[in-house]
């Protein structure tokens, strides 16, 4: 299931980089799309490579619903939405940096 989402992930982020970068209402919009898009991509393809090594999948989750959280944020701002969602946006990047902390942790722990 966490695969799956993975690619979906990833396939949103290159739909999201590609409208910013040829339909984008204005300059601060596009950079949303491809910030959010760029985030999104890296964490979906880390989480499909987590998918081979022996760790829990708790790391996953959390960098796959972190990028999420912080690219639909921003992908929601660039399409119009109130910018004070801009405030929810580094949750998101928090859940991402404790992701990679977990999954260093569960690394450590291995060795």
């Amino acid at each position: 299931m966490i695969g799956i989402l993975a690619a979906l992930s990833a396939a949103l982020s290159i739909g999201a980089s590609a409208f910013g970068a040829h339909a984008a209402s204005s300059p601060q919009a596009a950079e949303w799309l491809r910030t959010g898009g760029v985030y999104q991509l890296v964490h979906a393809v880390a989480v499909l490579a987590l998918l081979r090594l022996p760790v829990s999948s708790g790391p996953s989750w959390a960098l796959l619903c972190g990028s999420a959280l912080f690219a639909t944020t921003l992908y929601a701002m660039a399409l119009g939405a109130p910018r004070w969602l801009g405030a929810i946006t580094p949750i998101g990047g928090v859940v991402m940096i404790l992701g990679w902390l977990w999954l260093a942790w569960q690394l450590a722990r291995a060795d």
